[in-house]
């Protein structure tokens, strides 16, 4: 079995290999494949425990995910995230156990809310994948990355609550909220002690192959305890992963340099392997179901694809709308509150609003609060076509099919239908999605003009405390090497001119102007580089300059820092 698991992996990797280098949706082509290798004689049977499979995918999946989203982009988004992450999920598995019951009663009603709950989760990867290649704005990007993170958390504890009503237990609706609530508590709760202790590590220990190390162990760990606890393990992943990525510039940029490759690989090699799996599996089952069966099967898959389809954008524009009037009104009280003098008499009596005059807090409200104002007809289109199935929905169908509760026929039927709808959401709306996006003429212009005037204000900020700082340090050398050519100082200070420079560039001016030891250069240079580094986080905090962007330049000072430990291991007069 350990064999075979292994060819699996490999053939997975290749096909997908293949299907990034073609540009072709790797997760549909790995499945197809998997589907016609499956039909030849010699290939044998691969049996895997559903539960262990969605313990080993999910985690760190969802980590790698969370710690790639803007924290600020995803508060800012917070309203229509939620609105996507819970409601959409709800009503989708409710909508699909209906229809599920109606067409196959053998299921059983919490059988099949249990597979409404298995079809409902949305699989960002494939849209955010999409959205970039054609340059989506971030606004809708945010919205799609945020959903996939909290929607598997509503998903599987729906998922915990059918399955034990399957089981027999006795659970009302106020008890299934109140299991909601505990999940989402104990959950975060845990994920933020986990990553408040994985960011102290990453601050004290500078050896990135340990950090490293802890990192990949971490969600598995954060995962286990806080299902241990009854809380919700995705929501404990996630908030883990949202606290280590918002806090990860902050770190020594080596770890950063090789954390990301490491989670790209990861995920790579899981959603390989689970959609190779997948593939390898549907003719067993569907053999397992019988001739009999297999019509009524079809059937149900069709009619739970098609409710899957259309629950989305009719849930989507009706609840954008209303969220907009909500804004609306509460905008128009704010602004009768001003006009009758209202607003005045509560900045008197408060801390926080005492800073703001009344249209700066009002740009401050529409900006952070009331983000449904944000999207377009044309944004909420794109987002309601972008609801492709994908790994969670496969891994939990797996899982479902070894319920003891569950008889065989009605486990089989859980795979086919969550195998069917999978690959054809990826079919329908993987393949037609960029058309879409470039039909409606979506692009990120909007976003490249905020961009260069925020950089714009970073560079000045940055300049004025790079002077400041060169200043500082210019006293510090006069005292220390007295009577010497300081012409470094004013090197850098044109260099300030110019904040982000080619890190070849900037060493020749090291290598022209270095008077006093080469040490002392280095750290004048990384003394420079963290002072920027602070400029970009004070930004990003106060929401002036974007996430994405801000990792950017970090990632580009993390080179300019390599390159010059990297040269540190020669020094000038020690090359060969």
């Amino acid at each position: 079995m350990d064999a075979e698991i292994f060819y699996v992996l490999v053939g997975a990797v290749v096909v997908a290999a293949i299907a990034r280098w073609r540009g072709w949706p790797a997760p549909l082509l790995v499945t197809v494949v998997a589907l016609a290798v499956s039909f030849l004689p010699f290939v044998p049977e691969l049996r895997a425990d559903g539960h262990l499979l969605l313990n080993l995918v999910l985690p760190p999946l969802l980590y790698s995910a969370a710690l790639d989203v803007s924290f600020v982009g995803f508060r800012r988004s917070l309203p229509q995230i939620r609105r996507l992450g819970i409601w959409l999920v709800l009503i989708t598995a409710i909508a699909v156990g209906l229809i599920a019951w109606w067409i196959f009663p053998d299921l059983g009603l919490p059988g099949a809310l249990l597979l409404g709950a298995i079809v409902s989760p949305p699989d960002a990867v494939s849209a955010a994948a999409i959205g970039r290649k054609l340059g989506l704005p971030r606004r809708i990007m945010t919205v799609l990355s945020g959903e996939s993170l909290i929607n598997d958390a509503t998903s599987l504890t729906l998922y915990r609550v059918f399955a034990a009503i399957l089981a027999g237990a006795t659970v009302s609706v106020w008890g299934g909220i109140w299991q909601f609530v505990v999940a989402v508590a104990v959950g975060v709760g845990i994920g933020l002690v986990f990553g408040v202790a994985l960011h102290q590590l990453r601050m004290r220990i500078s050896d990135p192959v340990v950090i490293g190390t802890f990192g990949l162990l971490a969600p598995f760990g954060a995962y286990a305890i806080a299902e241990h606890l009854n809380g919700s393990g995705v929501l404990a992943v996630v908030a883990m992963g949202l606290y280590v990525g918002f806090n990860a510039p902050r770190t020594d940029y080596t770890t950063r340099q090789q954390e990301k490759p490491i989670w790209l690989s990861a995920d790579f090699l899981l959603e390989s392997f689970v959609f190779a799996y997948i593939g390898l599996q549907l003719p067993r089952v569907v053999s397992d179901l019988g001739a009999e069966s297999i019509g009524e099967i079809l059937l149900l898959s069709g009619a739970v694809l098609v409710v899957v389809l259309i629950v989305r954008p009719l849930f989507i524009f009706p609840a954008n709308a209303w969220a907009n009037f909500q804004d609306r009104r509460r905008l128009a009280r704010w602004d009768r509150g001003v006009e009758s003098g209202e607003f005045q008499k509560r900045q008197k009596q408060s801390r926080r609003w005492g800073q703001y005059t009344p249209d700066e807090l009002r740009t401050q409200i529409v900006r952070e609060r009331m983000a449904g104002l944000q999207l377009t007809w044309k944004d909420n289109a794109v987002i309601s076509w972008a609801g492709m199935r994908g790994v969670v929905t496969l891994a939990t169908a797996l899982a479902a099919a070894d319920l003891a509760t569950l008889d065989e026929r009605a486990s089989h039927a859980i795979v086919v239908v969550a195998f069917i709808v999978t690959v054809g959401t990826l079919l329908l709306q993987g393949l037609t999605l960029p058309m879409l996006i470039r039909r409606l003429g979506i692009a990120s212009d909007v976003d490249h003009a905020e961009d260069e005037k925020a950089l714009a204000a970073v560079k000045e900020k940055s300049r004025r405390a790079g002077k400041a700082f060169l200043a500082e340090k210019r006293v510090e050398w006069e005292e220390k090497y007295g009577e010497v050519d300081l012409s470094i100082f004013d090197a850098f200070a044109k260099r300030m001119t110019r904040v982000e420079k080619d890190t070849d560039e900037a060493q020749e001016v090291e290598d022209s102007v270095a008077k006093p030891s080469y040490d002392d250069l280095v750290a004048l240079s990384k003394g420079w580089l963290q002072v920027r580094r602070e400029i970009l986080l004070e930004e990003r905090d106060r929401g002036n300059l974007d996430e994405e962007v801000m990792r950017e330049l970090i990632a580009a000072m993390d080179a300019e820092e390599l390159a010059m430990d990297t040269r540190g291991a020669t020094r000038p007069g020690e090359r060969a």
